[in-house]
């Protein structure tokens, strides 16, 4: 990598002190004051690069590189302890915790050379502080305090601003506050930092992930756009743009980004001479093939999940690993309405050993929520109770800890959904209401977790699928039309619409509908029974 160091005769606070900046045609540009001496620098910002895109492994390489160049170095220290937080992520497992810990305290035990530098050491101490007896949710909030502090005390200090941002935006996400106020107080500090420093990639970054709600993702369109070319060396500086692409239903933007995060996933595990796949290049397949289902191009989608059965080794086991390899199968059979496929849903052998699932039985529920779907929507209702019994099973045995997501919800969704068109292949209709009622209240009440995509089916858009099915297109409609605000542009729900107003003689509509899918799926297969009506529908339909 190509770094330039540029050393002024000027400080932010003590005269002893250079601002060191570093420029990188694959990470963007930072700049971070520092005391290291001049051999530690390069590794140091080169771990700031890699730290704000999220490429923890390579950070906290850069990091001990650092370290070892200047033993005096204490902020780079403090570096490695930042590369195992993760804010965004799962909650650092405890062996991260341990190694994390040990970073901290020899980051104490080596004397910083200013006051600044060991405000920062300070501050990633209170995250791991107590860690054996106190809650993800409670470090992360001392953290929050500490960087809240610390950006106050420097207010020159952009860094400081933008990790205090991020933990901003970290502590959000572990709030229900409608209003998103931290995350609007993250992005608010975000873009001044932006006027100054328009390639810094965090920033861009960062508010992307700001903005990664249904309500506000407009907002991030033009970070999301820009963070890719800032650093083109991260498989996630990639893929994250692909997350505002996907909230608004821009979907060939969604390819896009993510045939890129690919590609630059499979490039880092060749320069580790590592022959299987990475935790990045799965995290781009899952919402590779949600955009490809989207768009009707279905034989692209199933080459993904062949890449998937093909492989046998990861870097990296980690959740989101365990995420898509059972989300792109399910989705695969559900999206495209493959009921007998989707009840007899199986993992190769080789896919099941590339995560834990015993450790992630939030993602084992996928492939049971597959299977009692396609069970009950075929009318098998004794495989559908099995498969129901061990969703119910999964749901009543998760543990949600303080900080962590709640999957315990999410699975609670798919067993309600799953529930309900079990009750309606026994006839019990008003019960299949109440159930599937009940599920699109809870989902719209719970954000997605940022390692998907969205859900492996949006509730309310399987509410509409019900009330069409009971007879009942003018209540559908306005289902179909609840669900895609919060989930645009997704085939099955325009599709649903677009059945739903036709039955229900609102012809104005289903032709906007059916146009609309019509231009959704310009590349898509034409075998596919939902794209074949839509431009049937459209020309047999009368103009306006």
């Amino acid at each position: 990598m190509k770094t330039l160091i540029f050393v002024s005769a000027l400080s932010l606070a003590q005269p002893a002190q250079h601002q060191h900046e570093a420029h990188s045609d694959k990470l963007g540009t930072v700049a971070f004051q520092t005391s290291c001496s001049l051999a530690a620098q390069p590794s140091f910002l080169q771990g700031i690069g890699w730290l704000h895109s999220f490429e923890y492994e390579q950070a906290e390489a850069k990091f001990s590189q650092a370290a070892a160049a200047d033993p005096s170095c204490a902020i780079a220290h403090w570096g490695v302890a930042m590369s195992l937080y993760h804010p965004l992520w799962a909650p650092p497992t405890p062996a991260e915790l341990a190694k994390a810990r040990a970073a901290v305290a020899r980051a104490l035990e080596t004397p910083a050379k200013t006051q600044r530098e060991k405000d920062y050491v300070d501050a990633i101490a209170a995250f791991y502080r107590d860690s054996h007896k106190l809650d993800h949710k409670t470090r992360a909030l001392a953290y929050n305090s500490a960087m809240k502090a610390l950006h106050e005390r420097y207010p020159a200090d952009r860094e400081a601003a933008v990790f205090y941002a991020l933990s901003q935006t970290a502590v959000g996400t572990l709030d229900t506050d409608p209003t998103f106020a931290r995350e609007k107080s993250a992005a608010k500090i975000l873009n001044a930092v932006l006027a100054a420093e328009p390639d810094h990639p965090g920033v861009a970054h960062y508010l992307i992930h700001s903005f990664d709600y249904p309500s506000l993702a407009a907002l991030a369109v033009p970070s999301a756009k820009r963070y890719a070319d800032l650093a083109p060396a991260s498989a996630h500086a990639q893929h994250m743009p692909s997350h505002i692409f996907t909230r608004l239903g821009m979907w060939e933007e969604s390819i896009a980004s993510n045939l890129k995060s690919e590609a630059a996933a499979r490039a880092l595990m060749r320069r580790k001479n590592f022959l299987g796949g990475s935790r990045e290049e799965l995290h781009a397949m899952d919402y590779l093939a949600y955009a490809y289902l989207q768009t009707g191009q279905d034989i692209k989608a199933r080459k993904v999940l062949a890449k998937l059965n093909a492989m046998h080794s990861v870097d990296e086991p980690i959740f989101s690993v365990a995420y898509a390899a059972t989300a792109i199968p399910a989705r695969l059979v559900l999206e495209r309405r493959q009921w007998k496929e989707a009840a007899n849903l199986e993992l190769p052998a080789n896919v099941m050993k590339l995560a834990p699932l015993e450790s992630f039985q939030w993602a084992a529920a996928h492939v049971h929520f597959a299977r009692a779907l396609g069970a009950a929507r075929s009318r098998d209702t004794a495989a559908a109770k099995i498969e129901l019994a061990k969703l119910t099973d999964i749901e009543q045995k998760l543990q949600v800890p303080p900080g962590s997501y709640d999957w315990k919800t999410q699975v609670g969704v798919s067993r309600q959904i799953a529930a309900a068109w079990l009750a309606r292949a026994d006839g019990r209709n008003d019960e299949a209401l109440r159930l599937m009622h009940g599920a699109a209240t809870l989902d719209d009440a719970v954000e997605k977790h940022p390692v998907t995509p969205g859900a492996i089916l949006p509730a309310r858009e399987q509410l509409g699928e019900l009330l069409l099915d009971l007879g009942r297109p003018a209540e559908a409609l306005l289902e179909f039309e609840a669900s895609l605000k919060r989930t645009p542009l997704r085939l099955n729900g325009l599709s649903g619409a677009a059945r739903a107003a036709s039955l229900a003689g609102n012809q104005p509509k289903a032709r906007d509908y059916y146009a609309r899918l019509v231009q959704l799926t310009r590349s898509g297969d034409a075998d596919r029974s939902e794209i074949r009506e839509a431009r049937a529908a459209a020309r047999a339909l009368p103009a306006r």
